[in-house]
């Protein structure tokens, strides 16, 4: 496929998700095929001007690449386990684990395909802007699916778009997770959550310029105490535990961190700075 924006692209799966992928790819002029199993939520594309495939035979025969964004893994393979695939690129933006990649990757080159894994790091309004960021793992794609969002290719592996996007979800529900801990401790005093938020903000990107030198750090495997003690650390971890139960607020999340870090300075490590923690999060 090349890389003009006249080129067909194929979709499968018209759930949120998929229908906006579909709309950016026809807003950007695309040729769009369309495919889902309840034909019926087709009818807003068709009148937009993407074609309705009356079968995935007939979905996948148009050529280009096939979009597919279907519920798992289990239900790509499902709907495609009869298909003929020999020639066909999949690219496959169905959200799974890295194992699922890999798996699936391996399946569809056996049945002759050019296989792509995705993940998709976006919510549906956003797709077809630049604040869309698609993930996409496996042979450096040849065709253009800009329209789409910000496209990233991370590799030859399968796996590394799902373990990105996985990585990602970790970081964004502990930020939330985090924020939620400090809300409802402050709700104690009167202060609301909106009261709180902008501060929350500033303290979260901090904490995010931080990260490429703890990154440093982590990679070379030393830790030195630059800044502070993972020992020193863990004094202020007891007050957010002490503070959360006498206020009556759960202490399960302060007490894991103060768990983890407890277990780092038993195995020799407080002296050293807080991304030695890194030990423990590669443990099993």
């Amino acid at each position: 496929m090349n890389s003009e924006t006249t080129a067909p692209v194929t979709v499968l799966g018209l759930g949120l998700m998929g229908t906006a992928l579909a709309r950016a790819l026809l807003a950007a002029g695309h040729p769009t095929t369309v495919w889902n199993r309840t034909a019926a939520k087709a009818s807003s594309l068709v009148a937009e001007g993407a074609r309705l495939a009356p079968t995935i035979g007939d979905a996948l025969a148009v050529g280009g690449a096939t979009v597919v964004c279907l519920t798992d893994y289990s239900a790509v393979r499902a709907l495609l386990d009869d298909a003929a695939l020999a020639g066909v690129t999949l690219v496959n933006l169905t959200s799974g684990d890295s194992a699922q990649a890999r798996e699936t990757a391996a399946w569809a080159g056996k049945q002759g395909a050019r296989y792509l894994d995705g993940a998709i790091m976006a919510i549906p309004s956003s797709i077809g802007t630049a604040e869309a960021t698609i993930l996409l793992s496996g042979p450096r794609p040849d065709f253009d699916l800009g329209a789409l969002g910000t496209i990233s290719h991370l590799g030859e592996d399968h796996g590394l778009a799902s373990l990105y996007d996985v990585a990602g979800l970790t970081m964004m529900w502990s930020v939330l997770n985090a924020w939620l801990q400090g809300t409802a401790m402050l709700k104690t005093a009167g202060v609301d959550a909106a009261t709180y938020a902008p501060f929350a903000q500033q303290i979260a990107a901090g904490v995010a310029s931080w990260l490429p030198g703890y990154a440093e750090q982590v990679d070379k495997g030393s830790f030195p105490a630059e800044v502070s003690a993972l020992e020193t650390d863990v004094r202020a971890m007891a007050h957010m535990v002490e503070e959360s139960e006498a206020l009556g607020v759960n202490a399960e999340l302060p007490k894991l961190i103060k768990a983890m870090a407890d277990r780092a300075i038993a195995a020799g490590h407080g002296g050293e700075q807080y991304p030695v923690l890194i030990r423990e999060f590669e443990r099993p």
